[in-house]
């Protein structure tokens, strides 16, 4: 049996073609009998051996199914069979022109299945079966007497399209059966992310019953499966669903009976909707009676709720970033908004920008400056403000001068200071000055802290050292005041880079490459020693105005200056207070006056009396009363006794100075207290003053050990020990009044050696066993002065020095205070 294979038919044969000797279209040139030379099988570029390489020669078998090789024009698929008897070499040429018609072969095919017929009626050219030369290798030429095709020539345009024709149609064929595919694919893979979303969250409702519309078309039984496992959340829309896959399924008359249908079912169950569909149907009435069933309850109970699953680690991530997301875009926002805010606000201020009064409050870098007509009468300082300290003053009203009057010194060849540094201690008045000088000289004054150079940031600092100078050069002449110096300007040694900047910074706007004429930089500073060469060196800082504490003279005229605006009693001496206060300074004196201003208040007193005084200094001194403290009698006597011992050695010890006042009034951590005024001011010690110092200070223990014997000496002087051993140790160590040790300075013992420092603990001992030795025989002497002042101690509990005198024994202590003071 012969298979016949289909294909293509091609166009007919051309004429032209087989002029020229080559193969018709369709026609395999080995069974056209197309001659090969060999030369031409073996030159390369040959259209049908382009390698170059003879074709190898192989017998065919008896009845053979081969690919054909193709032309350039031929359709692929297609086969040719040859047909030989048993043993030769000829074919069937019945069976190959079967399949030549059936390859869609030429005319000349037909041709040759003709000759092919005639040939089977006898005229064969001997060969076995009456085989056809068409069909035998080209190699071999055609025996006679055989009936060869015509010469077929090469494929033509009209073969070449119909085979692009045939195989952009199976293209198209595949791409339409890929096409038929994407809809179910892209369903598929759709119901798997729903079943993935239902399976991911069983309590909701909502994604259970999109899975089961979805489901319902393709498989209505696994919606069945998925209601009735009971593990998803239910709904009037699942119930739809699970309706329509019963209807599609068949299954829905398994509910026609009621045998579903069990006492106590509840509103989830389908046979008791069915059944009360039915009674509805009827024109029934449905049993609404609480308590029958759990559609009906007697009170509200939650059953079966699905449970939630505890949310993940991964979850709680996300969760996490996303507030984190929101926090960030808000903060983002709101720097946004706040900048757009800022940026409209300054373009509506105007022309020249923010008031002075709202300026000097902005904490931005535009240098604060003193306008006399913006700030009230009574903040305005001049000189005629400052008392205590005239050669500070004098050196402050020539720099105004200066300012005032520049022709004056420019005649002689003089310039301008640079700048001008306030030394002294706190509360001396330095800051008071500057203002002075404000308020005086007449020109724009620009005034800055320390601390506010300096923040967080990085270069601010410099950037308002910057600013502040560019501030001043528009206004020159004028004056630029810097508070607390110390806080930028302190050694660079042991700094942080970004404080250093800011120093750079100052020390090139003072005395740099650029000049800065009519700028006169004036600072304020409590600590000189630690501020940087560089800066306080002549060219920065030319003057250096030092603001000393206030003398006796220098006191009474700041008390007199306060006390002018206030209601004073005639009993107050200016002039005592005055040389009762020495060491205070300026804004000592100040809280001084205030302070007693506020007792007369506190008191509803019209004046402020000299007792007034008295008050508001020692609780200065001394701290405020401890009136609640609850003591013992025994204590309090033990207090005066101490106190005592006090008293009388610094009235009976020559060098020692005046009394002022003693008192057993508990006043900060001291239970009792009395305190010497030196009668003027002094500069220098003397050895006798500071060995009267430490007799004075040995008094308090000296008084309890003979009173209540050695074993009964309270901790109460332990204080007086420390000031007493402080005063020896500065009188051997600092002020060479020690033969054993020599006239030495040291500071520190860690500089001395071993065998000084033996020395100077040596000759420390002695000076304050000899003290003790003192003290006790002069309070020996005057025990019975003792016992006096003690007892009135007790009554009283303060005594002022004139109280005392009057208690003791006036011939024979005055004779001896007299000695004593000559």
């Amino acid at each position: 049996m012969l298979t016949t294979l289909s294909g293509p038919s091609p166009p007919p044969a051309d004429d032209s073609l087989s002029r020229h000797g080559l193969p018709l279209p369709g026609v395999s040139p080995w069974r056209a009998g197309w001659p090969l030379k060999p030369d031409a099988g073996q030159r390369r570029g040959s259209p049908w051996n382009p390698k170059g390489h003879l074709r190898p020669r192989r017998e065919p078998g008896p009845c053979s199914l081969r690919r054909r090789r193709m032309g350039p024009a031929e359709p692929m698929g297609l086969h040719s069979r040859e047909c030989h008897p048993k043993g030769g070499r000829g074919r069937d040429v019945k069976a190959c022109s079967t399949l030549d018609a059936a390859s869609g072969g030429s005319e000349s095919s037909e041709k040759a299945a003709s000759s092919v017929h005639s040939a089977d009626d006898g005229k064969s050219n001997g060969r076995p079966g009456g085989a056809l030369q068409q069909g035998s290798d080209p190699a071999e030429p055609a025996e006679a007497g055989s009936e060869a095709a015509p010469a077929a020539g090469p494929p033509g345009l009209a073969s070449v399209v119909m085979g692009m024709r045939s195989r952009l149609l199976m293209i198209v064929q595949v791409v339409l059966d890929w096409m038929r595919k994407l809809p179910a694919w892209q369903r598929q893979r759709h119901l798997r992310k729903l079943q993935a979303e239902s399976d991911a969250a069983p309590g909701d409702a909502e994604a259970h019953t999109r899975f089961l519309v979805q489901l319902n078309e393709v498989s209505p039984g696994e919606v069945l499966q998925r209601v009735d496992s009971g593990k998803y959340a239910t709904s009037s829309a699942v119930v739809v669903e699970y309706l329509k896959a019963l209807v599609h399924t068949g299954r829905l008359s398994e509910f026609a009976n009621d045998r579903g249908m069990a006492t106590g079912d509840g509103h989830r169950s389908l046979p008791k909707l069915l059944h009360d569909l039915q009674v509805l149907s009827g024109g029934g009435e449905i049993d609404l009676t609480p308590g029958g069933t759990s559609r009906q309850p007697l009170y509200v109970s939650l059953d079966g709720m699905a449970a939630q699953p505890a949310p993940g680690l991964m979850s709680l991530f996300l969760g996490f970033f996303k507030w984190l997301g929101v926090l960030a875009v808000f903060c983002f926002l709101w720097l946004l908004g706040s900048g757009v805010v800022k940026r409209i606000s300054m373009q509506n201020l105007p022309q020249g920008g923010l008031p002075t009064s709202v300026r000097d409050k902005s904490p931005s870098l535009a240098p604060k400056q003193f306008v006399k007509e913006e700030l009230p009468e009574k903040s305005l300082k001049t000189f005629n403000d400052i008392k205590g300290c005239p050669e500070s003053k004098e050196e402050l009203q020539d720099i105004v001068e200066f300012l005032k009057n520049p022709e004056k010194f420019t005649r002689m060849g003089a310039t301008l200071p640079k700048g001008v540094l306030l030394v002294g201690l706190p509360g001396t008045g330095k800051t008071l000055l500057a203002r002075a000088v404000a308020g005086e000289a007449g020109v724009p004054f620009f005034y800055r802290a320390g601390s506010e150079f300096e923040e967080m940031f990085v270069g601010v600092g410099s950037r308002r050292v910057r600013a502040l100078f560019n501030a001043a050069k528009k206004n020159a002449p004028c004056i630029v005041f810097i508070d607390e110096i110390d806080a930028i300007g302190s050694s660079r040694k042991h700094w942080e880079n970004q404080t250093r900047k800011t120093l750079n910074q100052l020390l090139t706007e003072m005395d740099g490459f650029e000049v800065n004429e009519g700028i006169i930089v004036m600072a304020a500073t409590n600590l000189a020693d630690t501020l940087d060469p560089a800066l306080t060196r002549a060219g920065r800082f030319d003057r250096h105005v030092t603001v000393p504490l206030p003398d006796v003279r220098g006191r009474e005229e700041i008390l007199q200056f306060y006390l002018n605006n206030k209601p004073v009693a005639p009993d107050v001496n200016v002039a005592q207070l005055a040389q009762q206060t020495r060491g205070f300074s300026g804004a000592e004196l100040y809280n001084l006056v205030n302070e007693s201003a506020l007792q007369a208040a506190k008191a509803n007193e019209p004046l402020v009396t000299k007792e007034l005084m008295d008050v508001a200094r020692d609780k200065i001194m001394m701290g405020t009363a401890r009136k609640s403290l609850v003591r013992t009698e025994e204590s309090m006597r033990r207090t005066a006794y101490h106190e005592s011992g006090h008293a009388l050695v610094a009235l009976n010890t020559p060098g020692a100075s005046p009394l002022h006042k003693a008192t057993i009034v508990a006043r900060g951590n001291a239970l009792g207290m009395v305190t010497q005024t030196p009668g003027r001011d002094e500069y220098s010690v003397s050895r006798q003053q500071l060995m009267a110092r430490i007799d004075v200070c040995m008094g308090g223990k000296v008084a309890e050990e003979l009173v209540f014997g050695k074993d009964h000496v309270t901790s109460g002087a332990s204080s007086d020990l420390h000031q007493a051993t402080t005063t020896a140790e500065h009188m051997v160590m600092q002020c060479g009044m020690s033969d054993e040790v020599g006239p030495i300075y040291a500071s520190n013992r860690g500089d001395l050696s071993g065998e000084v420092q033996k020395k100077i603990d040596a000759e420390v001992t002695r000076i304050l066993k000899e003290a003790q030795v003192r003290v006790m025989k002069l309070l020996g002497d005057k025990m019975s002065d003792l016992h006096k002042l003690a007892k009135a101690l007790v009554e009283r509990e303060t005594l002022t020095s004139k109280e005392i005198e009057d208690v003791l024994d006036g011939g024979e202590r005055g004779g001896a205070v007299s000695a004593g003071l000559s």
